[in-house]
């Protein structure tokens, strides 16, 4: 896990600043601190830079940038990820006649290009952000893998392509002007993250999972290589029900991708939290290994609802890993806040950031270098107690609404609006999208609705936004699996919608920018591309059967796990913002909105948003979702708009 940045003035006659390319490479430190690297091309139209974190092949033969003489010209390639299967790539590479200078992961892609050019993303099991040179047809290739679980940002600017593994890398290059993207700040209120390609940056994209990039002097050209539904196969009805098929595909599968996420050359550990993701994920590297692993958790201070050290010293326990703990209060929180500014320069309004942070922290300090996490599993199995939900709102009460005639549909919307108590607001909501033929689910972990979203908006920024809705950024997404699958049911449809934005963009990009701000490499065995598109073959019966969330990985890991760790009510890692708002921090958290210079920009309504505070504090309605998210947009705009 490292970082990497780059510019590439391919429609224009300017040459690489080495000054510029340094500067924008430093910014990524954190995320490489073992070492860097610089390249300029011949004709200095390109350049890399790279910040080393050393996991596999510690030696100087692991430096980046790479490049290896191939027999079609130089090539050279930054790597951020890992590649898992590299060992297997290597040794059918060796039988072709492939010589390799290094024991690095990184080399594997170079000899892998020069034999199949493109389509050698397809070989790659891993994570990973690829940039690869290739001199002789002077093209630039910038991948990201197929989860989104490496980010990557560019940004065209008067044929220069220009872009980094953090946001931060681009604004460093002189070149660049930063604008505020009042679109992708609207769509921010709604998902509590950017939705690929937009940033909060006018101008600057980020590459969506399963896509690359292709630039050379005839501009730019986008392709998407992988998507969770270009690998269904049609299953008959036999083996698609069939429990014990899918049991034993998850047991392989997820055992080799644990085997598999272990390689590396430093310390490694496992994030516990006592649940059935990451207990596996310690049983499963315990037996890989023959021996205990280190295991870390986090705890809030005073709050047992939070109390994650019951359940995780018990799998410890068992397991006999080396457990390490860490506890938090409200003062961390308030100490966190300035370095969550820094590190989100694309924003996360996960509060989970906040816990996250500090256990990454303790695993650094602890000497580990690499921990894999739980990340995937509820979206693939339907972990969460909201798909339960909505399947079932969807099933007694959607499908017959969806039946009402459309002026009817209109009447009742416009009817609940006579109300103004904020505990209706969601079902004012479902009734607007009713109204408005929209889908009915729209993610997880939505902050605002539309209906409450125009409510805190300035009257001049709504009058910009004018005509726009967050509905037609999920569409395509629905019209996709559609197309694709038709037959698909209703459960594959959400999870399908959660791999496309909520997983990359909120929940991974937590993960990623969060351990990187501690210089550690966070792995995520459950989405290995395998598992999911296995998963996405099965049926929503065999993953709620009998209304049991995760009910298929549960049985799969039968035996692997404690039947009380699978079976006990599921408690999500979370932070006590809730809490937090009314009581310890009921001042201090608001008084970071107050302040924040947002307010100077127009876009947001003060008095909507002091209602809002207000309702909460005052029990009126949980808004701590909504009220965080304003919050860290705020810090964010703070540290990088001002």
């Amino acid at each position: 896990m490292c970082g990497l940045t780059g510019i590439f003035h391919f429609q224009n006659q300017s040459k690489v600043d080495e000054t510029a390319l340094i500067r924008m490479r430093e910014t990524l430190t954190h995320r490489g601190p073992d070492d860097s690297g610089a390249y300029i091309s011949k004709n200095q139209k390109l350049g890399f830079g790279f910040r080393r974190l050393s996991i596999i092949d510690l030696s100087s033969k692991g430096h980046q940038p790479m490049t290896t003489l191939c027999s079609d010209g130089t090539l050279w390639v930054m790597l951020n990820g890992e590649i898992y299967n590299f060992g297997e790539l290597r040794h059918e590479l060796e039988k072709k006649g492939h010589s390799f200078q290094s024991k690095s992961d990184t080399e594997t892609i170079l000899h892998t290009y020069e034999e199949k050019g493109l389509d050698a993303v397809q070989d790659l099991n891993g994570m990973f952000a690829i940039a690869l040179w290739d001199e002789k047809k002077q093209r630039l290739w910038l991948v990201r893998d197929r989860l989104g679980i490496k980010p990557l940002y560019y940004t065209i600017q008067n044929g220069t392509l220009i872009f980094g593994s953090e946001i931060k890398a681009i604004l460093a290059h002189p070149g660049f002007k930063k604008h505020l993207n009042e679109e992708a700040l609207f769509h921010y209120l709604t998902f509590g993250c950017c939705p690929a390609p937009m940033t909060l940056f006018e101008g600057i994209k980020k590459l969506p999972a399963g896509w690359y990039l292709t630039v050379d002097k005839n501009g730019i050209q986008e392709t998407q290589y992988w998507d969770a539904m270009t690998k269904l196969r049609m299953m008959n009805d036999e083996l698609r029900n069939n429990d014990e098929y899918f049991v034993e595909k998850i047991r392989s599968i997820l055992k080799d991708s644990v085997e598999r996420q272990m390689v590396c050359d430093v310390p490694f550990g496992v994030f516990l939290s006592g649940g059935i993701d990451s207990s596996t994920n310690v049983a499963l590297m315990t037996q890989a290994r023959g021996q205990p692993v280190d295991s870390f958790s986090v705890n809030v201070k005073g709050l047992p609802r939070y109390d994650e050290f019951k359940w995780a010293r018990k799998v410890a326990d068992i397991f006999k890993s080396h457990h390490h703990e860490i506890t938090v209060g409200p003062q961390n929180l308030l100490e966190f806040l300035p370095t969550l500014a820094h590190h989100a320069d694309d924003p996360n309004g996960d509060p989970v950031c906040f816990p996250l942070y500090f256990v990454s922290k303790l695993i650094r300090d602890s000497g580990v270098i690499v921990a894999q996490v739980g990340e995937g599993s509820d979206e693939l199995f339907a972990g969460y107690d909201q798909y339960r939900l909505v399947l079932n709102f969807w099933k007694t009460w959607w499908r017959k609404l969806e039946r009402v005639p459309m002026p009817l549909k209109k009447l009742l919307f416009s009817l609940s609006k006579i109300t103004n108590h904020p505990a209706y607001d969601l079902h004012k909501e479902q009734l607007r999208r009713l109204a408005s033929a929209e889908e009915f689910f729209w993610g997880a972990a939505i902050a605002f609705s539309e209906f409450t979203k125009w409510d805190i908006l300035s009257k001049n920024f709504r009058q910009r936004m004018d005509g726009r809705s967050s509905f037609y950024v999920i569409k395509p997404h629905y019209e996709k699996i559609d197309a694709a699958s038709p037959d698909a049911d209703f459960l594959n449809r959400m999870i399908y919608l959660e791999l496309k934005i909520r997983l990359p963009e909120l929940l991974l990009m937590r993960v990623d920018k969060i351990t990187m701000a501690n210089s550690i490499e966070s792995r995520v065995p459950f989405l290995d591309h395998r598992l999911v598109e296995l998963a996405m073959q099965i049926p929503m019966d065999l993953k709620l059967k009998n209304g049991i969330s995760k009910y298929i990985l549960k049985e799969a890991v039968r035996g692997t796990i404690p039947n009380e760790i699978i079976d006990r009510k599921k408690q999500g890692f979370a932070a006590p913002i809730t809490e937090w708002l009314k009581t310890a921090l009921r001042d201090e958290l608001p008084k970071i909105l107050w302040k924040s210079k947002i307010w100077e920009a127009d876009l947001l309504d003060r008095a909507a948003v002091e209602k809002l505070v207000s309702d909460h504090q005052n029990g009126r309605v949980d808004a701590s979702f909504r009220i965080w998210n304003l919050i860290t947009l705020s810090l964010w705009f703070d540290r990088w708009m001002t």
